[in-house]
């Protein structure tokens, strides 16, 4: 049953995999963005818009690529309130993030008054299809995000001085780095893959944006990054294990039939988080974060 169901497992792993890729690359680079959850939202609430209007006015061919892009492109726009606020003004990370956060929340109830006179928006006809091969195509889309994040960090110039900034800016900083250059590029992509991955969960988990849609991926994607240790390859198996939690819960009436006809559907739906939690307490211990993780860069003699 578990094996028949690995499509639908995949489909619910990947947009946790490319939200942790986003939050994974702006901490090496030494910002902590705990505004992934909001700005998953922001990119799931703007790609099932879009693909709603351009699938009414008859746009089949394109439209789920083009919502994709918008859902990215306007969480990113939103990304740099985040970005200015800790990189240049110095605020404190986290609440600059949880202040994205229920921006977010606000907002998308909002425009969801605005353009659909509802607190969501409406249901469209058909979302993101399996391809030839089963899977979902978000999936090969959060392969070539996981892939592509571990060459540039790893394999480039640009990823050797962005995780340079995450541990030793000051010494990044005396060979001609720009901190606050790298620190930007960082967020903004982590904005960027955080609206990527909203817009894949909104178009193949679903086929409206509601306020539960996200319902805290993206502080469980936070989580995979540290229980990742800040590494790709790390992060892949931690988000395959909480993604897969996450897909028991919804189809543990198909898997646990019996078990599900004894216990309430609350019991199913908190083993996500708790096996979150639990995974960080088990393995917490040393730690692996980088050095200058969440604190802000201020040069000499300001």
């Amino acid at each position: 049953m578990i094996f028949s169901s690995l499509p639908s497992i995949l489909m619910i792993v990947a947009p946790l995999l490319i939200a942790a890729a986003g939050g994974m690359i702006c901490e090496r680079s030494g910002v902590v963005n705990i505004a992934l959850e909001g700005l998953m939202g922001i990119g799931a609430f703007t790609a099932a818009m879009v693909h709603y209007f351009m699938e009414a006015a008859g746009f089949g061919r394109w439209d789920l690529a083009v919502a994709l892009a918008a859902g990215s492109v306007v969480a990113t726009i939103f990304t740099t309130i985040h970005a200015y606020a800790s990189i240049s003004l110095n605020a404190d990370q986290t609440i600059s993030g949880t202040g994205i956060n229920l921006l977010s929340s606000g907002v998308t109830i909002f425009f969801s008054q605005i353009f659909f006179r509802a607190d969501r928006t409406l249901p469209f006809q058909m979302g993101m299809l399996p391809d030839a091969t089963g899977f979902y195509p978000t999936l090969w889309i959060a392969v070539a995000v996981i892939a592509l994040s571990w060459f540039v960090l790893y394999k480039t110039p640009f990823g050797l001085r962005l995780r340079a900034c995450g541990e030793h800016p000051n010494a990044a900083a005396s060979v001609g780095v720009n901190i606050f250059g790298m620190r930007y590029a960082a967020t903004l992509a982590s904005g960027f893959l955080a609206g990527l991955a909203g817009g894949c969960m909104v178009l193949t988990e679903s086929i409206q944006f509601t306020s539960n849609t996200v319902n805290g991926t993206g502080f469980i994607a936070l989580a995979a990054v540290a229980f990742g240790r800040w590494k790709p390859l790390g992060i892949v198996g931690s988000t395959f294990l909480f993604g897969l939690a996450s897909a028991l819960a919804v189809l543990a009436h198909d898997i646990f039939p019996r078990m599900a006809q004894f216990l309430p559907t609350e019991v199913f739906n908190i083993v996500p988080y708790a096996i979150t939690l639990l995974a960080l307490v088990v393995f917490s211990g040393r730690n692996y974060a980088p050095a200058a993780d969440g604190k802000p860069y201020v040069t000499r003699g300001s």
